[in-house]
């Protein structure tokens, strides 16, 4: 008789999803994506990157990434620029307006963090975050 497997990644989905309704509401009140978040976060934390260490860093595939970012640039979040010595690479930086968007909307999301936090606890919480670590971590 067969025995069925809880789906792990079905389950990572459907907390993730569960995650998301604390940040969701504040993301669509500032008009941003969850991948231009991400992307806003991960420039101000890490500084200029290359375009497809970005892509892998906010797990956007990178035929998404091009897109997104011309997006971005449009709405005066985000520059690119090519390397003198590898035109094949491209630099994305965040401008005085991505900048301005991350410090506008830091304090929501840190009360969402805090929200999500008081729910499920602290001590919970830091142990689910030091397990996806050491998920994260694996080689196959």
């Amino acid at each position: 008789m067969p025995t069925h497997r809880r789906s792990l990644t079905l389950d990572l989905l459907q907390a993730r999803e569960a995650a998301m309704k604390f940040f969701r509401p504040s993301l669509n009140e500032h008009g941003l994506t969850e991948q231009q978040w991400r992307i806003i976060r991960i420039l101000h934390q890490q500084g200029e990157l290359e375009m497809n260490r970005l892509a892998d860093l906010a797990c956007i595939l990178k035929p998404s990434m091009t897109g997104v970012l011309s997006r971005m640039e449009t709405q005066g979040f985000v520059g690119r620029r090519k390397v003198a010595h590898d035109q094949r690479l491209v630099l994305v930086f965040l401008t005085d307006q991505g900048l301005a968007c991350f410090e506008a909307m830091s304090g929501c999301m840190e009360q969402n963090y805090q929200q999500l936090q008081a729910r499920f606890g602290e001590m919970k919480l830091q142990q689910l975050l030091g397990l996806l670590g050491e998920l994260r971590g694996l080689k196959r």
